[in-house]
């Protein structure tokens, strides 16, 4: 019996933020081996591709093997994997990735002009760009500037909120 086996290590994972589908989750090694739709780490099974779920969670919830590789650190946003130390990730859709940080974004900051309250988020509109940023929780008051980190000379990401303006600086993404 012929077993197709490929190391991941040689296939060099790409981290592009526009193809990362959230959430994803911690992984602590790059030791990972992909044998006849099996995608195994440390001698256990990360995800079975030969199930018919659409996401990492529905596959590993129908595979019929025993030995599951415990996922214990989930990250919801871009935010929250730039902060993150980790190296090695999969997304929900069992793409596995290696984290480089490698491209220099601009951190400015611009006046906060509108809040919208939900429920549970908040909706920020800033000056100078075209588009409201939603945070996850409300905004107090006093937090009246908004860091954004530029990628491709547009906004792109709300790094953090302050009360008062910050230094321009940049940051590695």
């Amino acid at each position: 019996m012929l077993v197709m086996t490929i190391p991941l290590g040689s296939l060099k994972p790409s981290m592009i933020y526009d193809k990362i589908e959230f959430p994803i989750f911690v992984l602590h090694t790059d030791d990972i081996m992909f044998v006849d739709g099996l995608l195994w780490i440390e001698n256990k099974i990360l995800d079975d591709t030969n199930m018919k779920g659409r996401t990492l969670g529905m596959r590993r919830l129908q595979t019929p093997m025993k030995s599951i590789y415990p996922l214990k650190s989930m990250i919801k946003s871009i935010r929250a994997l730039l902060d993150h130390q980790g190296k090695y990730y999969i997304d929900t859709t069992g793409r596995f990735f290696r984290k480089i940080k490698s491209t220099k974004a601009e951190l400015k900051y611009h006046k906060i002009v509108r809040v919208d309250q939900r429920i549970v988020t908040s909706v920020l509109w800033i000056k100078d760009c075209p588009y409201p940023f939603d945070i996850d929780r409300p905004l107090a008051s006093s937090e009246t500037w908004a860091g954004m980190l530029y990628r491709d000379g547009a906004p792109w990401l709300l790094y953090d909120t302050s009360t008062k303006k910050k230094k321009n600086s940049w940051r590695k993404i």
